[in-house]
């Protein structure tokens, strides 16, 4: 996984004038392709233009309890709730996105006909010792 990458601070200035300045409004990931850089990059400097708050990292700090819901917005059980939820959504994602990974390897290890790419034809059908079918 790359770092995070630092923008100048003239480009984050000129990129949320833009969007500010656009009619209709442009969609953050095209606009964000147009300039090269990050989509989400471009919606926190957005959002923190707007002076909305901005959290990094939900998962993280709501996971330990350091964010407070907004105020009025939920009540605290449901934000609760609404925390754990995409806790566990990113934590299925995680996997779903391994278990992918894990499918296409495999499925790039057999060949036409189900066996093992590794395996020879030959090991399959010889035996030692006798068969019902070979006639020992």
């Amino acid at each position: 996984m790359a770092g995070q990458r630092r923008y100048p601070p003239e480009l984050r200035e000129r990129a949320v004038r833009m969007y500010r300045e656009a009619e209709p409004k442009p969609v953050v990931r095209q606009m964000a392709r147009q300039l090269g850089v990050h989509p989400e990059a471009l919606r926190t400097w957005i959002r923190a233009d707007e002076g909305r708050p901005v959290d990094k990292h939900p998962a993280r700090t709501r996971s330990r309890g350091g964010a407070v819901a907004v105020e009025g917005v939920l009540p605290a059980d449901a934000q609760a709730e609404l925390d754990a939820l995409r806790l566990e959504v990113m934590e299925l994602r995680r996997a779903d996105e391994i278990l992918r990974a894990a499918s296409a390897y495999f499925a790039a290890t057999l060949d036409r006909t189900g066996r093992p790419s590794w395996s020879s034809s030959a090991s399959f059908g010889a035996r030692s010792g006798s068969s019902r079918y070979s006639g020992n």
